[in-house]
């Protein structure tokens, strides 16, 4: 190949304009990933508060249904897809950077009729095994079912999401999940309505139609990917006439390359889903062997952090999984073109962005977990704390899904894998002794001390591989963890104070606590962060914007 300077699809598509640097390409993908995964989250949230209500004295049952059916078709999905979607958006990145776009789109076109095959097959496994992985519990199989459809086009569309992210085209994704959310929402929601308040109906048939909202959604995002490819083939059209073709790749070693590629991320992907799977089918025997608790009540229990506080926590464990989905291709390209200080940097810039996001994030749910959880499942004390804890260990799950990515990134695959492994290990280990001494508490710190060691040992090896600038990231976090502790007591005392003149029963006094905390906590981080500069290391020029927005000099 010659040794000629090769453009980035982002400098051809934006040929008007002055190239990105690879921090801007992150934020704007962070950006980008981080609002669509955030309101996708949220919606995912508030749709709880009218669905829970609806199915009145039982709430906790019907959430402990849909929570156990959406664990199982989590883990199916990332079979399904194979975690092909990534490998795909690294591969592209890859063969983009060295201007061969034609090997990318041919990749994308042979890898589409795996996907649709892997889903049709999923689909089918799924239906057939429903009655055997129900526990014994027949309200189970008809929920299996009801979510066995989407498969059949998840896969599809995970595929075309990993295409545009191999441009380090983020909008596409993030939008297509948004409205894959809403879709899904506005389902599940009606159908609801109109069986358990018009028809008076069972709850479990408003949990089976609850779930096969998640089919609906699958429409609605394929269909919005669909216009955007529509919208933009002209531009990828000419970055394919302008390419190299100097590489010759035949259709058998693309699969192939993209099967091993894939190997890694379905295995990291499913570690999350194996997290919660475990807790699934181990909490209940554990339980029923130490204590006397009725089923109703373990069930209610195990609603209460795998359902209620996961939900939630998983908000802001979606920032890092943004994250994770802009740096592949970064790195990716990086590692291709032998930059070794880019890679290293881009490496020290994302876990900068993580510590500046994620740091107040947790804290912030943490302390503002009382009026949070009333205003989405109503008063519970215990729930109230377990949604406390589970706001903390959200950092371990975050940094374990920034660094997995990061390992892949830079294609140390193996060393991935290998980490996962130990950290499900620890989990497995500290999964009965936990569970017996703290009940629901138990499997929440045995996912987070699982991931916590995981995250730690990739951190490890990528500061000796790359020779990371400690100094600057033990600075940085330094910084973030005492300006996120003043913003969390800042927080805490509006949420105490508040608590002694507002009814905390409420769900309306809850609003108005969550305006003043998180308003009161988000302008005291800001501030600190704006003022002490600390944040243009972070944000570059936005900071200058954002100091400008809020007057602060």
């Amino acid at each position: 190949m010659s040794e000629r300077k090769v453009q980035s699809s982002e400098e051809q598509l934006n040929i008007a304009g002055s190239e990105p640097t690879a921090k801007e390409k992150m934020l704007k993908g962070s950006a980008w990933m981080t609002a669509g995964s955030i309101f996708s989250r949220i919606l995912g949230a508030i749709y709880i508060i009218p669905w829970y209500g609806w199915f009145g004295a039982d709430k906790l049952q019907a959430n402990a249904l849909y929570t156990k059916g959406y664990t199982v078709y989590s883990l199916f999905i990332m079979i399904a897809t194979a975690g092909i979607p990534s490998a795909v958006a690294k591969q592209v990145a890859h063969y983009n950077s060295l201007n061969e776009y034609q090997v990318g789109r041919r990749l994308f076109k042979k890898t589409f009729i795996l996907m649709l095959g892997f889903g049709i097959i999923s689909a089918g496994v799924l239906w057939g095994i429903s009655p055997w992985i129900s526990q014994g519990d027949p309200r189970m199989v008809p929920i299996y079912r009801s979510l066995a459809i989407a498969l059949i086009l998840i896969p599809v569309m995970s595929l075309a999401r990993g295409y545009f992210q191999g441009y380090q085209d983020m909008a596409p994704s993030a939008i297509s999940q948004l409205i894959e959310q809403v879709v899904r929402i506005v389902y599940m929601l009606a159908a609801t309505y109109m069986i358990m308040k018009v028809f008076n109906g069972p709850y479990e048939k408003g949990v089976v139609h609850s779930t096969l909202g998640a089919f609906f959604g699958a429409i609605g995002g394929l269909l919005m990917l669909l216009w955007y490819y529509l919208r933009k083939k002209r531009s990828y059209d000419h970055l394919a006439e302008q390419s190299a073709n100097v590489l010759e790749v035949s259709d058998g070693q693309l699969v192939k390359e993209i099967v091993y590629q894939s190997i890694p991320f379905i295995f990291v992907s499913i570690s999350m889903t194996l997290y919660n799977l475990f807790d699934q089918y181990t909490f209940q025997p554990i339980m029923q062997w130490v204590t006397n608790f009725s089923l109703d009540s373990i069930n209610a229990q195990y609603a209460l952090f795998a359902g209620n506080a996961n939900k939630l926590v998983m908000i802001i464990v979606s920032l890092a999984i943004a994250m994770a989905s802009t740096a592949i291709p970064l790195l990716s390209e990086s590692v291709t073109t032998g930059d070794q200080e880019g890679t290293r940097d881009q490496i020290t810039d994302t876990l900068e962005l993580f510590l500046f996001i994620m740091l107040p994030a947790a804290l912030g749910m943490a302390a503002v977990a009382r009026p949070l959880y009333v205003l989405f499942y109503s008063y519970d004390h215990l729930g109230i704390f377990i949604m406390s804890v589970s706001a903390y260990t959200a950092l371990a799950l975050g940094l374990f899904s920034l660094m997995s990515a990061v390992l892949q990134g830079v294609y140390a695959n193996r060393m991935a894998i290998k980490l996962t492994i130990v950290g499900l290990l620890i989990k497995l280990v500290l999964q009965v002794p936990l569970t017996v001494w703290l009940h629901g508490y138990g499997p929440v710190l045995a996912t987070g001390i699982g991931t916590l060691v995981s995250s730690y040992l990739m951190l490890r090896f990528v500061y000796f591989r790359f020779g990371l600038d400690l100094k600057r990231l033990l600075k940085t976090f330094n910084q973030m963890m005492v300006f996120s502790l003043l913003m969390f007591i800042v927080v805490l005392a509006i949420v105490f104070g508040a608590g002694l003149f507002l009814n905390k029963f409420s769900r309306l006094m809850s609003v108005v606590v969550l305006i003043l905390a998180v308003g009161g906590g988000a302008y005291v981080y800001a501030w600190l962060t704006l003022k002490t500069r600390v944040a243009d290391k972070v944000l570059g020029s936005r900071a200058g914007s954002l100091r400008h927005v809020l007057h602060i000099k």
